[in-house]
């Protein structure tokens, strides 16, 4: 097990990388002709990714991210971002797509690596939502009804 100290100094590292990657995906997205306010939210989107959820229990690098989707999107965001709901979920996905995309056209994460991770989304999309539907509805008193144990 790392110590503390090592886990912060390579959260240190992974964010000084995180600062060049999001940059370069800036300029990325820009040269698609998004609107500032889509760049924006994809920003934000995939900075919340890869400097909050992938450091929040290990310091995980951005290219490592691709395997953590579901456990984002089906379960921490959720639980974690107040803002969530069946539109910020869906938001996230697109985000999460746009910026493997990125990375792979960049080399930095493989064909196979961005394929699975798509193919996740599209089919645990349904049920990341249900789990949000149960996550939000008042009447669900027992979070083993919401995260479906």
């Amino acid at each position: 097990m790392e110590s503390y100290e090592q886990y912060e100094k390579e959260c240190k590292k992974i964010r000084k990388e995180n600062e060049a990657l999001l940059s370069a995906f800036e300029t990325w997205l820009s040269s698609k002709n998004l609107t500032e306010k889509t760049i924006d939210r994809h920003m934000s989107n995939i900075d919340f990714y890869i400097n909050n959820f992938l450091l929040y229990e290990d310091a995980i690098e951005a290219a490592d991210g691709t395997d953590e989707i579901g456990m984002f999107l089906g379960y921490w965001f959720i639980k974690k971002a107040m803002w969530s709901n069946k539109a910020t979920i869906k938001e996230n996905a697109a985000s999460l797509k746009k910026f493997y995309q990125y990375l792979y056209e960049d080399g930095k994460v493989t064909k196979d690596s961005l394929q699975g991770m798509k193919e996740r989304i599209k089919e645990d999309m349904p049920e990341w939502l249900a789990t949000m539907a149960r996550y939000a509805d008042p009447s669900i008193e027992s979070m083993e009804e919401v995260w479906d144990i």
